[in-house]
């Protein structure tokens, strides 16, 4: 079946049709890079890697363009550099690398291109000048605001009215602004900030007209695809559409939105516990201290486990739950792994899934099928089914991004030499125990597999064991 999305502009799912098959582009916004990423900025980047894969699947991988920006001119990097007394350029780098360590360790293949603030700006004052040559934003007192009341359609994506957005969000208040729900796209910097050379002055950019101008100049208008989480449908993907459209002079044309994105999609909100995640409250949950002690595909899995654009609930049963599903995969592989996989394509039930919005709990549904059909196979002895099943396994799991790891690795973790002789040699004697009927010995050996943080996993094929996460 083709590839649906829901979008968010139209409000329905809509057969996916790229401008241009030899070359579909995706674009979503990326880190603002001055701390580490908590664990709701991860669910993007993981939810629209498995997008790309399948749309590389389909295309093929060399007419696929991912674009995933970052943010290195932002207000809360110059504070973070400010309070620890060091330059802005070494904020910036040392917290993009530890985001992109850690979107590795969640298997999220890295971007074609990561268009970086800082090397854009030559584009974004262009684009802020195409803007108010449309008369659709004004300069006052060393700014630049985008006029609203300008662009006819703005509200469309949101779905609400001006008078609700305003209500709704923060609106700086300022005496120079025509209309209070004006939107800065240049501003003066302060004494000691970053700044750089405009016909307005020096200064820097607003947030949202970064996005739109780096979109333009990286990918070209439109592109298919603009992603991101529902938080930034208002108001920065709201201004986006505004300032793409009016850039070029279609402020009055209903159906411009469609020469800036073809396709909106938006993955829902991440809470910790049942609760938004707030410094205030202490459940901010940091990626990078997570995938210190959780393996980063029980992440990536948790983070997939529910439909993308349903909101997400974080907690230690979910975590316990992914860890335990992947187990289980990986368990049918180990116990299959002198059989060698038939084929590389995934089966027609996994594709109907994910080919339906992005449903990855669909998906994952027919990996757990395919995994009972290898076990079924091993305990029959049915090498030939076992290896269509390992093939069409391995296939799927690849466009979620999981089973990356070998399987006898995964399965014991990062143990010592000494520790796997030892439970191996107690594996053999509770087999034996358990032939022979004798009970209170292979109780014995249980609790010394327990004293040794060891879970055993019973299979047709005999027991493999990983130790406790």
């Amino acid at each position: 079946m083709p590839l649906t999305i829901h979008d968010t502009l139209q409000r329905e799912k809509r057969v996916f049709t790229p401008r241009d098959p030899e070359r579909v582009t995706l674009y979503v916004c990326g880190p603002t890079v001055y701390d580490y990423a908590h664990i709701g900025n991860a669910r993007p980047p993981v939810v629209f890697d498995v997008l790309v894969r399948l749309l590389r699947r389909t295309y093929g991988a060399d007419k696929v363009i991912y674009a995933r920006n970052v943010t290195d001119v932002d207000d809360k990097i110059n504070a973070k550099a400010a309070k620890e007394g060091t330059p802005i350029g070494e904020v910036t780098a040392r917290y993009e690398a530890a985001y992109l360590e850690d979107m590795a360790r969640l298997n999220v293949s890295p971007p074609d291109i990561a268009p970086h603030v800082t090397d854009h700006m030559g584009a974004i004052v262009a684009q802020i000048g195409a803007i108010m040559d449309q008369g659709c934003a004004y300069a006052a007192e060393g700014h630049v605001l985008f006029d609203v009341s300008s662009y006819e359609a703005y509200g469309r994506l949101s779905g609400r009215n001006l008078d609700d957005m305003i209500a709704g969000a923060r609106v700086e208040v300022a005496p120079y602004k025509k209309n209070p729900h004006d939107f800065v796209l240049w501003k003066p910097s302060k004494p000691g900030e970053p700044s750089w050379p405009s016909p307005w002055g020096e200064g820097r950019p607003g947030w949202h007209i970064e996005c739109s101008a780096m979109i333009e100049e990286t990918l070209g208008l439109p592109i298919d695809i603009h992603g991101g989480g529902i938080d930034l449908v208002f108001p920065h993907h709201e201004n986006e559409i505004a300032q793409g459209v009016c850039a070029h002079g279609c402020a009055s044309d209903p159906a411009a939105h469609a020469e800036y994105s073809r396709y909106w999609m938006h993955n829902g909100f991440l809470t910790v516990d049942a609760e938004k995640m707030s410094k205030s409250i202490g459940n901010v949950l940091l990626l990078h201290d997570l995938v210190q002690s959780i393996p980063g595909e029980v992440v990536r899995w948790a983070l997939l486990s529910a439909h993308y654009r349903q909101p997400l609930d974080w907690n230690q049963a979910l975590l316990d739950q992914s860890r335990k599903a992947l187990d289980r995969l990986y368990g049918a592989l180990h116990r299959a792994a002198a059989v060698e996989a038939n084929g590389d394509e995934p089966p027609a039930d996994f594709l109907k899934a994910i080919e339906d919005d992005i449903n990855t709990p669909g998906a994952m549904a027919t990996l757990f099928a395919l995994s009972s059909e290898i076990e079924r196979g091993m305990t029959a002895g049915d090498h030939g089914a076992v290896g269509r099943a390992k093939g069409e396994l391995i296939a799927a799991a690849a466009i979620l991004g999981v089973l990356q790891s070998d399987p006898a690795g995964w399965l014991e973790g990062d143990v010592s030499d000494a520790l796997r002789t030892e439970v191996e040699a107690l594996l053999e004697q509770r087999a034996a125990a358990r032939a022979a009927k004798d009970w209170p010995e292979a109780d014995r050996i249980r609790d010394r597999l327990n004293a040794l943080n060891v879970v055993v996993m019973d299979g047709p094929q005999g027991a493999t064991w990983r130790v406790k996460g």
